[in-house]
């Protein structure tokens, strides 16, 4: 998975927004209106997913914003897919004739290859056997320095941690009563290498 932080700041003109509000090009109309054509370029049941994740504009209540900016979270699995989107999301055009849209950010994480782990998940998985556990190799969307790792060629697993639920929502936690269990199959995984 390669995770990417893009940007897209969009620039309007200000203007009163009481005694001449059509002079003015609202940057933050337009960005809500790129919004859903992000959201478009998605395809999630490949592991592709766009998420804008922070937005800002806007100066005083009366004054029609000149500026717009929103962050947005990439994930790509491969360094293909980030180069359709990369070209996608710098292929926007502004909705309104006069506003300015310009793409920022970059690769945040090369890819996690798959080959980088299935010979250390397939050792992991029998000793887990051998201690009761039955591991699921499993892909998801996140990221991590594991990501760094396997890009320079090390044999990487993720997620090797505790197990839990809701990561980054309210919701999150691990169970705790596990936690001895897994740090046993960590311990027995690096005395085996």
């Amino acid at each position: 998975m390669i995770v990417r932080r893009a940007g897209l700041v969009v620039r309007g003109r200000s203007a009163h927004a009481g005694i001449n509000p059509s002079g003015g090009v609202n940057a933050i109309s337009e960005l809500a209106r790129q919004i859903p054509r992000i959201e478009k370029l998605a395809r999630p049941k490949r592991g592709l997913t766009l998420n804008v994740d922070v937005i800002q504009g806007g100066t005083r209540a009366n004054v029609i914003p000149e500026l717009a900016m929103a962050r947005v979270d990439v994930r790509v699995p491969t360094a293909l897919d980030r180069e359709e989107i990369e070209k996608k999301m710098r292929a926007l055009s502004p909705i309104h004739p006069e506003a300015k849209l310009e793409v920022t950010g970059g690769v945040n994480r090369p890819p996690m290859e798959r080959k980088m782990a299935i010979a250390l998940f397939r050792k992991t998985r029998e000793l887990g056997r051998q201690m009761g556990l039955e591991l699921k190799e499993a892909v998801t969307g996140g990221g991590s320095d594991g990501n760094f790792a396997a890009a320079l060629g090390i044999p990487t697993l993720d997620g090797l941690g505790g197990t839990g639920d809701g990561a980054h929502a309210r919701h999150e936690h691990v169970i705790v009563h596990e936690l001895p269990q897994r740090a046993a199959l960590l311990a027995a995984l690096m005395a085996s290498i």
